[in-house]
């Protein structure tokens, strides 16, 4: 942006992955100048996935598949290609990712191998809001120091392993790792492994050396609900779970509902999963494979771990020593942020004291921001970019920040409500509904939907914004930065959904010469050409109208069926809940009254 001075403003994005990738792309559109360091050679962060572990990076294991559907971790503006299967695997979330920054022309503005080293006020700060960023790059132990009118860190928070201290761990006689450095099941072939933990990572590897080890055992202080990523008709979960309709449920019921639809799975009293809190109380573990290990018995599930000796391990709910070759900790990460000087934030046992999880209350100046660091039921590459949209919005003047104590006292109301709505634990800091969150953001930026003008101008759309899948786009229908594709994208979202996969079927039976070629370029760092993506979309969309006129149901039926199908479903629950209340209050006076008449007749005696 120009000031008054014909300053463009220089932006410092440190780290180049997903939120940093939007972070550029923000800028542009704003017309800022954006310099971006990023310390390994490529673009993509935990995604760019390594064979080597090192530390201070994230590392991914390699049968990694992402467990959001593309459509709800997308860029709000940049869908991914129809052909991409509803969940990817991380090779095709980094092929996505090249797709962006090539068609933006993020590159240029990103300085690889550069490391920064320090971020602290300038020496003008206090007038001018600006920042000092030290770095260095890889070769070169030359100190640069530069001046910057804004600083977005995102570098993320999968970086440094937590690893717990375990009574006997240092006598232990074999493998012990994190699941941070864990890449594939090859190297634990043929023996015992325990797995501490029961989140995501831990049901994957779990999953992943199943197959190969001689047993696998889950260990947890609390078990787990285990959420398929799959729903009715083979949608994906979160598509439905997202959703406006969804979220103006009572919370109980939703809780209620979504254990039923767990337990409907795998029955999780018998398998030891079941943990004393709801499914809303923690952050989910989002698997469809684990419940066919753990009824084949190559997966089963221990309690916490009381201590090691030198071949296995004892735990607290059986007697018996457990003897295993190998120790797998899956148990979250440290979230750090060393090159910002402590007082301007610091992270104490993973809780921070930002506002909204970006700004610190306390700097008068609104020009440094966390972009990506939360922890929400939902993909956070949206997140990141509504966070960057907002971000540049305060930097141009258009947005303006709450004063300090009422941010102070937002983080406050936060903090209690999470010690009150979630389990105790270093994961639950910087926890948050995806839909609440995306809101309360898009707010500040005047591009939150409004529903109800919608519903008198285009009530089709309302519909499916409120009925269906709260995709990212729905944020680029107001405000600034709209998108002129978001209306069709949200009105075709489920015919979407199921016409990748049968196309994708009718191409490979043909083994065309044109299928053949995007798939091998799927498979390699260069993404494809915006025109060959173009002729495989064509020949898709043909293919898909032509499978959809031999189907006995059209897609644009099924798709209005299943709308009237949730309408009915939500009003007939509503109606019961309604109904359920009324009853409980009709009881609740019976019995009042009827004490009272009890009280009156009958005389207090001792």
């Amino acid at each position: 942006m120009v000031g008054n001075n014909n300053h463009i403003k220089r932006i410092a994005i440190i780290g180049a992955g997903s939120s940093g990738l939007a972070a550029i792309k923000c800028c542009l559109a704003e017309g800022l100048e954006p310099i971006c360091f990023e310390k390994s050679n490529d673009i993509g962060g935990l995604w760019n996935y390594s064979d080597t572990c090192e530390d201070g990076r994230p590392s991914i294991y390699k049968s990694l598949v992402i467990n959001t559907s593309k459509d709800m971790m997308m860029f709000s503006d940049f869908p991914p290609p129809e052909e991409f299967p509803s969940f990817l695997t991380h090779a095709q979330v980094l092929a996505y990712f090249r797709m962006y920054a090539s068609h933006f022309g993020l590159l240029r503005h990103i300085r690889f191998n550069t490391e920064v080293r320090l971020v602290r006020k300038s020496k003008e700060y206090d007038t001018s809001g600006r920042w000092t960023v030290e770095s260095t790059t890889r070769g070169d132990e030359q100190n640069v120091v530069e001046d910057f009118d804004g600083v977005m860190i995102c570098s993320g928070h999968h970086s440094f392993p937590y690893t717990p201290q375990i009574p006997g761990i240092e006598n232990f006689q074999g493998t012990v790792i994190h699941s941070h450095a864990y890449k594939e099941p090859i190297a634990f072939q043929g023996k015992r492994v325990v797995i501490l933990g029961l989140g995501n990572s831990a049901s994957d590897i779990a999953c992943d050396l199943a197959k190969t080890s001689e047993q696998v055992y889950l260990s947890s202080r609390r078990g787990a609900w285990i959420v398929p990523k799959t729903a009715f008709w083979g949608l994906p979960a979160d598509m439905l779970a997202n959703s406006r309709v969804v979220f103006t449920l009572p919370m109980k019921l939703l809780d209620w509902f979504v254990q039923k639809q767990a337990n409907f799975r795998i029955d999780h009293n018998t398998y030891g999963l079941r943990p004393h809190h709801g499914v809303l109380n923690s952050h989910p573990t989002i698997n469809d494979e684990l419940p066919i290990h753990l009824v084949s018995g190559r997966v089963k599930t221990k309690t916490q771990i009381v201590k090691v000796d030198s071949d296995g391990v004892w735990f607290e709910d059986d007697p018996k020593f457990c003897p295993c070759d190998a120790i797998i900790m899956a148990t979250g990460y440290d979230y750090r942020v060393n090159f910002v000087h402590q007082e301007t934030f610091q992270i104490v046992n993973n809780r921070t004291n930002l506002y909204k999880y970006m700004f610190p209350p306390h700097l008068p100046h609104p020009t440094l921001a966390t972009i990506g660091l939360v922890q929400a039921i939902g993909a956070v590459m949206p997140i990141a970019e509504l966070q960057s949209r907002w971000f540049i919005s305060l930097i141009s003047g258009r947005s303006k920040l709450p004063s300090r104590q009422l941010m102070e006292e937002d983080v406050s109301k936060k903090k209690a409500a999470m010690d009150q709505n979630y389990v105790g634990s270093r994961r639950h800091t910087i926890q948050t509904f995806w839909i609440d969150y995306m809101d309360q953001v898009s707010w500040e930026i005047g591009a939150r939907p409004n529903l109800w003008q919608m519903l008198l101008s285009d009530p089709e759309l309302a519909l499916k914004c409120y009925l269906g899948p709260c995709l990212p786009s729905q944020y680029r229908l107001y405000g600034p930065g709209t998108w002129s594709g978001a209306r069709q994208f949200i009105i075709n979202a489920y015919l979407r959904v199921n016409k990748p996969k049968a196309d994708f079927r009718v191409l490979h039976s043909e083994k065309t010469d044109r299928h053949q070629e995007s798939l091998r370029q799927e498979t390699t760092q260069d993404a494809p050409s915006q025109e060959q993506m173009r002729e495989v979309n064509s020949e898709l969309l043909r293919k898909g109208e032509q499978h959809c006129r031999r189907a006995s149901l059209s897609p644009e039926w099924t798709t209005t069926l299943f709308y009237v199908t949730l309408m009915l479903v939500c009003g007939f629950v509503w109606f019961m809940v309604g109904l359920l209340d009324l009853a409980g209050d009709v009881i609740n006076q019976a019995d009042s009254t009827l004490d009272n008449t009890i009280g009156r007749r009958m005389p207090f005696t001792e």
